[in-house]
């Protein structure tokens, strides 16, 4: 079967045509831009034409006929190349219906991680373990990791873990064996109007899974009982020696797993040597992070975890699109407490809606309750040498946000 993927450099699509590949498709794919991803791909072999005006679709067709065109859920009903390959008599679709597809052809049993915050890397962190413990495993993760593709397909594993992400209701489409919620917290009100309508759709993928474990905290949230799985109390959290109390007790929710799935092996000893993944509290050099983060929440507990390293952290942060801006603004209050200096970019634009105003850095900080520490700053060399100056008195540095913010600093970094 021949696959093409618009969007391949996606942290949904780059993953799964990783394992569409390795599960014996041919894969081929477009993205309009280069990136770590789209680089990771090309390595395997896989062809990427950079632009996406349909020209690269049409020749692939003519030459092997593609079978499916697989898009991610950011791709407008006009983009070029879906129009052609509807035209085509091409069948199209999103991830989720490939992946479905490909779990049930090959019998994997589903591990699904769920949750608001802490997916990727508790995603990542489940398939070290098992694989330290000895256990072949294929999966699908959101993030370039450094012990491996960011997915992949082994055709002896038994199990498939898959960063489940509820963006656009995608977990709806899955029935997962185990599934695990590391943490529910209202989000993505383009897909889910309501907080209620958020809850309800975790609810439903809770009754979809044959178990489940979570938190007590947020068991309540979606009126979970016994019979849904492992609640667990929420101060039983795992000995593990990973810095950040997030990360400690997504860890604790894997050693559950571990145990539900009588999967024998020290899991809490293969957690403390577990590796991290890229763009979530990466570390580009010294007293340098990266981080994905862009939800106060996420703030919150990547500060909290800075701080377990160094007591003086300085953190940049890139607020993301002005449309979540607008649902998220009045939640911007005491997440910044623990930095000594914030740097406050203006809001990276993707999939916006022109009709509503720009928000900006001055109003969005306006209700922070440090906000005599937060400074207005663009993506330029003044910022660039501020970093460069906290770095050399000792300070960590973390730069924030799902958008340019990290190919900016990434660059300058390595030079």
């Amino acid at each position: 079967m021949n696959i093409y993927f618009s969007g391949i450099g996606g942290v949904g699509l780059g993953p799964l045509a990783e394992i569409a590949r390795d599960a014996g498709y041919t894969v081929i794919g477009s993205d309009l831009a280069d990136s770590l991803t789209v680089q990771e791909l090309r390595a395997t072999g896989i062809e990427i034409a950079i632009g996406q005006d349909g020209l690269f679709l049409e020749a692939c067709h003519e030459e092997v006929t593609i079978d499916w065109f697989i898009y991610t859920a950011a791709l407008p009903a006009d983009h070029p190349e879906l129009l052609l390959a509807k035209s085509l008599g091409i069948k199209t679709a999103k991830r989720d219906e490939l992946l479905a597809h490909i779990i049930k052809e090959k019998n994997l049993k589903l591990i699904a991680v769920s949750g608001t915050h802490g997916k990727t890397t508790t995603t990542a962190m489940f398939v070290w373990t098992l694989q330290q413990l000895g256990v072949e495993v294929s999966y699908a993760i959101g993030s370039q990791i450094p012990f491996g593709p960011s997915g992949k397909y082994s055709p002896s594993s038994e199990y498939f873990v898959y960063e489940c992400d509820e963006f656009d209701r995608n977990f709806l489409h899955f029935y997962p064996t185990l599934s695990l919620v590391t943490s529910l917290d209202y989000d993505h009100p383009d897909t889910y109007p309501t907080e209620s309508s958020y809850t309800d759709a975790f609810r439903a993928f809770v009754d979809q899974s044959d178990s489940s474990i979570m938190w007590q905290v947020d068991g309540k949230r979606i009126n979970a009982t016994a019979s849904d799985g492992w609640i667990l109390n929420n101060t039983d959290i795992a000995p593990v020696k990973i810095a950040g109390d997030h990360n400690r007790r997504n860890a604790t929710l894997i050693c559950k797993a571990v145990e539900k799935l009588g999967i024998t092996g020290d899991s809490i000893a293969a957690l403390d040597d577990f590796p991290g993944s890229i763009r979530r509290f990466e570390k580009l050099a010294d007293n340098l992070y990266s981080d994905y983060g862009h939800h106060p929440v996420e703030i919150a507990a990547t500060l909290q975890m800075a701080r377990e390293i160094n007591d003086h952290v300085v953190l940049v942060y890139q607020p993301h699109q002005n449309v979540r801006q607008h649902e998220i603004q009045d939640q911007y209050t005491d997440q910044f407490e623990l930095a000594d200096d914030i740097y406050w970019l203006p809001t990276y634009l993707s999939r916006e809606n022109p009709g509503l105003e720009l928000l900006t850095p001055d109003y969005l900080i306006r209700n922070v309750t440090n906000k005599q520490s937060v400074h207005i700053a663009d993506l330029d060399d003044v910022l660039w040498n501020s970093i460069q100056t906290h770095r050399q008195s000792g300070a960590l540095v973390l730069c924030m946000g799902a958008g340019s913010i990290d190919s900016w600093v990434r660059e300058r970094s390595s030079v």
